[in-house]
């Protein structure tokens, strides 16, 4: 049995011991609420609608008349009825309008073109069509690559030497290897683009034919990075810190087999990626832990604004004014409001209003979408600053009346902790309400991390770090991620890579790629 002793309270009055009781039932009841909204949180991120879009009937309906109201706005003396006209479905040929058609006719030989019924001739009359699409697998093809080497015959005979000249032939991608260009290229798109292992990858290598192993594919991934997209990715690197404007977040990874760190150990991959001002630059960084002396390390010669989440890691860097993130002050209230009760979720609640208070700010950011940057800022003092000072003093007024543990008291906490930074992207028009550019970036890396799961070593996990921001900047310049790679791989090993202008004509924005690069939209 267990033994369980319980302490006695001693009172002096029957109404001491009465208040004393009252005390516990609403510190029992508090925990019980603040269990229950847990409960109810945990069933809507399992069984609930991920999307945090704000419905009609949970927000506004206390406050209607003065979201949809503007004041400033004429009144018109007569109404205006518009209609959208549907467009008209994509035929099939516009669907292959990147792709060349084959077309197969059906006719009758002279013998059939006569009638069945008098014998007479038959003439064309109409045509039917249908339109397919043709899938043809990829073909595995073998290259020789043949260099001629030539002498002089009369040196041969009468000279003190002879002089050899060999035929130049483009040098290879990885020396003594079978990889070509295209065959490298193939392999990051269907990892990196794709997010297929590459253990299937061997799989489907296989059933064509071909045994290449999973191990040799990932020195190849290793070797190109380390030999040619490591350069390419320092070079890109130095005009992500040129500019003064930067996004920065950061996700989770597992490495197996690290020095002096277990299997089970946690590690970082770091996104870094420009703003507004183009052109898209995205970096990924992989670093063993999640301490801001990485950011620190390679945001070194950066001198600007960054926007990021709110984590403290970026808090004490130099030279860099923090821009906070006002999706997820939003996101924290909309985790309060699905967290209440099914029979409050329909009435005016806290929560809603503060929900709310960010909806405004990310409307007013909708109509100033394609504005100048000194027309958003003028903008935004006339029309977001009120919204901004009604919020904090609302924040203030609702502090002590939550709870600080409950979801709505943690939206608020979060709120009044960030401020500062919230209000960052008031500083310049050309900074941004949220940090979701860069969440979107990270994303295809949280996505492939699911299929492959881990990396086996410190040095692939950096070699894919590299080639992630090679495929994601290509493909938000507008680049066919294979075609480009391939190109990469074919050009750099016959360039010279001291010439920081050959370099700048190959990166993914360059005005001047081959047209082959470009994705067929």
């Amino acid at each position: 049995m267990i033994n369980t002793v319980t302490a006695r309270v001693s009172f002096d009055s029957p109404q001491e011991e009465i208040t004393y009781l009252k005390l516990q039932v609403n510190e029992l009841k508090a925990k019980v609420n603040w269990y229950e909204e847990q409960f109810r949180l945990s069933k809507q991120r399992e069984f609930g609608r991920s999307s945090e879009k704000s419905l009609p009937e949970q927000l506004g309906i206390f406050n209607e008349a003065e979201v949809e109201s503007k004041p400033d706005a004429p009144e018109k003396a007569t109404i205006e009825v518009s209609y959208t006209r549907r467009k008209g479905k994509e035929t099939k040929e516009e669907k292959l309008r990147n792709h060349p058609i084959k077309t197969i006719e059906y006719r009758l030989s002279e013998e059939e073109q006569v009638c069945s019924c008098c014998g007479g001739a038959l003439h064309e009359m109409s045509k039917q069509e249908r339109v397919e699409v043709e899938y043809v697998p990829p073909v595995i093809t073998g290259i020789k690559h043949v260099q001629y080497i030539y002498a002089c015959r009369n040196c041969e005979k009468n000279g003190i030497k002879t002089p050899i000249v060999t035929a130049p032939a483009p040098k290879p991608a990885i020396p003594n290897s079978i990889a070509s260009p295209s065959m490298i290229a193939c392999v990051m798109n269907q990892k990196f683009v794709m997010g297929l292992p590459l253990y299937r990858q061997e799989q489907d290598f296989k059933r064509q034919g071909i045994s290449i192993s999973r191990q040799t594919m990932a020195n190849w991934m290793v070797q190109a990075s380390d030999r040619w997209l490591k350069q390419l990715y320092e070079r890109m690197r130095e005009h992500l810190l040129a500019k003064d404007i930067l996004h920065a977040d950061e996700t989770t990874l597992q490495v197996l087999h690290e020095p002096d760190r277990k299997a089970e150990s946690t590690s970082y991959m770091w996104l870094y990626r420009t703003g507004r001002d183009g052109p898209p630059i995205i970096l990924y960084d992989y670093q063993t832990t999640r301490s801001g002396k990485h950011p620190a390390k390679f945001l070194k010669e950066f001198k600007g604004y960054l926007h990021t989440d709110g984590y403290g890691g970026y808090n004490d860097l130099p030279n860099i004014t923090p821009v906070g993130c006002w999706a997820h002050a939003r996101r924290k209230f909309d985790e309060a409001l699905k967290a209440l009760p099914a029979s409050q979720k329909n009435t005016p609640t806290v929560a809603g209003e503060g929900l709310d208070f960010c909806n405004k700010l990310f409307a007013i950011e909708r109509e100033l979408q394609d504005v100048t940057p000194e027309e958003r800022y003028q903008k935004r003092i006339e029309h977001s600053r009120p919204v901004l000072d009604a919020f904090r003093d609302w924040l203030k007024y609702q502090t002590p009346r939550v709870l600080p543990k409950s979801a709505l008291g943690q939206a608020i906490q979060y709120c009044r902790n960030q401020w500062d930074k919230l209000e960052g992207f008031m500083k310049d028009g050309r900074l941004e309400i949220d940090n979701n550019r860069s969440e979107r970036s990270i994303k295809p890396f949280v996505i492939g991390r699911k299929n492959w799961l881990f990396a086996n070593t410190a040095k692939g996990a950096g070699a894919s770090a590299t080639i992630y921001s090679v495929v994601e900047t290509a493909k938000e310049n507008g680049l066919n991620p294979f075609e480009y790679l391939k190109f990469l791989f074919e050009k750099m090993p016959n360039m010279d890579l001291g010439d920081k202008q050959a370099f700048d004509e190959i990166l993914p924005w360059s005005k001047i790629l081959p047209k082959f690069c470009k994705a067929k939209n």
